[in-house]
């Protein structure tokens, strides 16, 4: 600090938002008292992007507005060099703003603009910037209510103005000093002395700019706290920009606020209303829409995106075709894929097919070899099968499958009852008569069929049966000379045998 009794403004981050900052104001070595808040356009907003915008607002009451600035920087073209197209993998660069020649502040009641000029340092010399501020800046006091209700009128070209200059201490200092350099008429300026009007003192933490009064009273300018407002907030817009620029500036990407050491408050943070639109409001980029913006930013069509919003579209479209251009590769390659494999399961089933069809083959052709060496005749295809009972007309469904009775068989009746000794003695033969029906519904014939009917499979019980209900059911059969022999001829055995016996003995 030059002297704790010049009037002193230091800037000091805020705690809530890093992105203000507070502007201390101590006089006479009081003590720092906040006076003005120094708001900066926030880098999530999509109306802050690819722009610098600040404002300088009441510390009580932030919806009134002072001054603000808006700059919208230039872009860099495309490189054509091939080399730097190779280094950069193909891709072009994107694009770097260009720090502007001058910067606009735009002062609130009265309404003014106030052009702040760069002029580059030379060799031994340092960098530079002009302003001018008019000697006159309100209209003179009328007593007509039409004057009063009118709108300020421009200031004109012919209204004497004080030309100032920010210069930088040295080519690498962070420090500068505003001098009054001369006046300006009509575009033509008078060279005058230096005159000391204020210094900016830029430190690590905070940065301070000290307004030399004594020197204020040889300044023509009619609105002094607009002089006021113009050097605090040009300082800080050429520090920001040109003297220690900040990180992303331009806000080119939405970073998020950084985190500061203070401890973390445990208290619910506070429910703010949303304020109403101020009289005279920022532009765009802080948050706020100007009350009366002016007619010549009326367009019909929409804002034409600068090189590097068409710089991040480009990119976005190339990133999204090759997106495209890869899922499409992808499919591509999954159906020549699927081709191969449906191909290879072809070619397999028909390899298997071959395979089967030369086995056949061979089996056919030693089956043939073997039929003509041991001559055997071919075979038919198909073999006949057996013949098939058929039910009986008039029998039940589930009575068709009974084998029939066998055919009556002769019934011994016992010996003959002829003369002993006789040599023509036969057995008595007589023929057993068919059992009775069964009635139910069953025809009253014989159910009599040829023996060679009732070869088929699955009837030996149905047989067994009919022999069981046949002539041999006959208690007679018992006595049959099927399995006796002749009576006379074994009497006769035994009058031979007895006349041997007889003989010798």
């Amino acid at each position: 600090m030059l002297d704790e009794n010049l009037p002193t403004f230091h800037f000091r981050p805020s705690s809530d938002n890093p992105q203000n900052t507070i502007l201390y104001f101590t006089h006479q070595g009081s003590d720092p008292a906040p006076n003005y808040v120094l708001k900066r356009a926030d880098p999530a907003n999509p109306v802050a992007r690819n722009k610098y915008a600040a404002a300088l607002t009441d510390i009580a009451s932030q919806q009134i507005i002072y001054a603000e600035v808006l700059v919208e920087p230039e872009w860099t073209q495309p490189t054509l060099s091939a080399a730097e197209v190779r280094v950069q993998n193909g891709t072009p660069a994107p694009p770097q703003p260009i720090l502007p020649d001058q910067v606009t502040l735009q002062l609130y009641n009265p309404d003014s603009q106030v052009v702040i000029k760069m002029k580059s340092g030379s060799w031994g010399k340092s960098d530079s910037w002009e302003f001018e501020m008019p000697e006159q800046s309100f209209r003179a006091p009328s007593a007509s209510l039409l004057d009063r209700s009118s709108d300020d009128p421009p200031i004109s070209d012919t209204v004497p103005k004080v030309v100032f200059r920010w210069k930088r201490d040295g080519r690498l200092s962070k420090d500068m000093t505003c001098y009054m350099v001369g006046k300006s008429v009509a575009g033509k300026k008078s060279k005058e002395p230096d005159i000391t009007v204020a210094m900016f003192k830029d430190t690590k933490h905070e940065s301070a700019v000290t307004i030399y009064e004594p020197n204020l009273q040889r300044v023509d300018v009619e609105d002094r706290k607009g002089l006021d407002i113009v050097l605090l907030l040009g300082a800080e817009v050429l520090r920001d920009l040109f003297l220690n620029p900040r990180q992303n500036v331009f806000n080119l990407t939405a970073t998020p606020p950084p985190t500061t050491g203070r401890r973390k408050n445990s208290k619910p943070p506070p429910v703010t209303m949303a304020p109403a639109p101020p009289t005279a409001a920022m532009s765009g980029a802080i948050g706020n829409k100007p009350a009366s913006p002016p007619a010549q930013t009326m367009n019909n069509g929409p804002p034409r995106p600068n090189a590097r919003q068409q710089w991040e579209i480009d990119n976005e479209t190339k990133r999204l075709q090759a997106m495209v251009a890869q899922e499409e590769r992808q499919a591509r390659e999954r159906e020549r894929r699927d081709a191969e494999e449906a191909k290879r399961i072809k070619k397999m089933l028909d390899k298997e097919e071959a395979d089967r069809r030369r086995k056949e083959a061979e089996i056919e052709a030693e089956t043939e070899r073997l039929r003509r060496l041991y001559g055997v005749p071919p075979s038919q295809s198909n073999p006949n099968l057996p013949p098939r009972h058929q039910p009986p007309p008039g029998s039940t469904s589930g009575s068709w499958h009974v084998a029939p009775a066998q055919p009556p068989r002769p019934n011994s009746a016992g010996p003959y009852n002829g003369p002993p000794g006789t040599s023509a003695y036969r057995p008595q033969v007589r023929f057993a008569q068919p059992p009775p029906t069964m009635s139910g519904g069953a025809s009253s014939q014989p159910q009599q069929q040829p023996q060679s009917q009732q070869a088929g499979r699955g009837k030996l019980p149905n047989l067994m049966s009919g022999l069981l209900q046949g002539p041999y059911a006959n208690p007679a059969a018992s006595v049959s000379n099927f399995f006796h022999r002749d009576r006379s001829e074994e009497e006769e055995k035994k009058r031979k045998v007895a006349k041997k016996r007889s003989v010798h003995f």
